[in-house]
């Protein structure tokens, strides 16, 4: 078990610290949480293959306001070789926010050791193909599973049938139900707020979204990282189609400007969305994934060993009248 409770470091506040500290640049987007996972677990798995070992996941939460991970340790000299195909570089477009993810080694298909290679140049251009900005880099980053599925469903269903055994059973049930329920093969997420705040659209509902997705043939969940992630295996030029064929339904003005927008609504989409309510969509949950905070301004508290400001009578200000006050009170009140 490894925690991190830097997370102004890991989410992208100060990424000159995160790189000296976990060899790994942050990038401010609505999935910096998660990437702070995945730095986490790079930077774990970076000291492992020094010692020719590896890690495998077990699960990896951000709650509250920290990251904790729980990892298996195996030693293999061999599968070490193989860990540049579990890292991977991001780069994200400053206009648009799409994101793009590329392995830091590649397999070759003609050789039959599986030996891992250096990959090719960046698969993404100079400019965004959407939005025509630029991309900046960050990364490395652990772009394999960060859950044991299984190994979560079988312990929430323990968890379940001793529920009156924890104190915090809502709350551990809440992020094993959404942890079960999240895809494994989807590193990072976009927000639906983000995409709409993008093109200045209105908000499709979940289940829209969730149906258009579906009905495109992807796959699609939420993360327990944020309640409006949208985790899916579709790439983002499927994800812009579908958003350019709701602002069809819903037109929007035209903003002034190299607006990010005008360029991304230029284009005709090359899908046709369908956004009819499709199989194995969004379904009531019996259990909630996401529980209020326990008190009312809750937050992390000052650093420990700091003195609490304490209010003092000298910076108290007190008014008298002479009409509420008796006549022994003004004399002690002059002297």
């Amino acid at each position: 078990m490894c925690s991190a409770t830097d997370m102004a470091v890991l989410a992208g506040g100060n990424p000159e610290v995160c790189f000296s500290k976990y060899g790994s640049y942050p990038v401010r987007g609505k999935y910096c949480h998660e990437m702070a996972l995945r730095i986490l677990l790079a930077c774990i798995e970076s000291h492992a293959i020094r010692h020719k070992r590896y890690i495998v996941p077990v699960i990896s939460v951000h709650m509250d306001f920290y990251i904790r991970v729980f990892v298996r340790i195996f030693t293999s000299a061999s599968t070490v070789k193989t860990s540049p195909l579990k890292i991977s570089h991001v780069y994200q477009c400053v206009g648009c926010n799409s994101f793009h993810l590329q392995n830091v080694g590649r397999i070759n298909s003609k050789d039959k050791r599986n030996v891992a290679l250096p990959n090719f140049c960046p698969t993404v251009p100079q400019e965004c193909c959407e939005c025509g900005h630029k991309f900046v880099m960050g990364g490395p980053i652990w772009s394999d599973p960060i859950h044991d599925k299984e190994w979560a469903t079988s312990i929430l269903s323990n968890v379940q049938a001793m529920s009156g055994a924890y104190p915090a059973y809502a709350k551990i049930s809440a992020v094993l139900t959404s942890v079960s329920q999240e895809l494994v093969n989807a590193p990072l997420f976009v927000s639906l707020h983000s995409l709409c705040a993008t093109l200045k659209c209105t908000n499709p509902t979940m289940a829209m979204f969730h149906s258009a997705l579906r009905n495109a043939g992807y796959q699609i969940s939420g993360s327990h990282v944020d309640p409006l992630a949208l985790k899916t295996d579709a790439p983002m030029s499927v994800i812009w189609d579908i958003m350019r064929c709701w602002v069809k339904l819903h037109p929007v003005k035209s903003r002034p400007g190299a607006d990010p927008s005008n360029r991304i609504l230029s284009q005709e989409p090359k899908l046709q969305a369908s956004f009819s309510q499709a199989t194995g969509g969004l379904v009531a949950r019996k259990s909630p994934r996401f529980v209020p905070n326990p008190e009312k301004y809750w937050g992390p508290k000052a650093k420990a060993g700091r003195p609490l400001k304490t209010p003092h009578m000298d910076n108290c200000e007190f008014r008298f009248t002479a009409n509420t006050l008796e006549a022994g009170d003004r004399t002690s009140i002059s002297k």
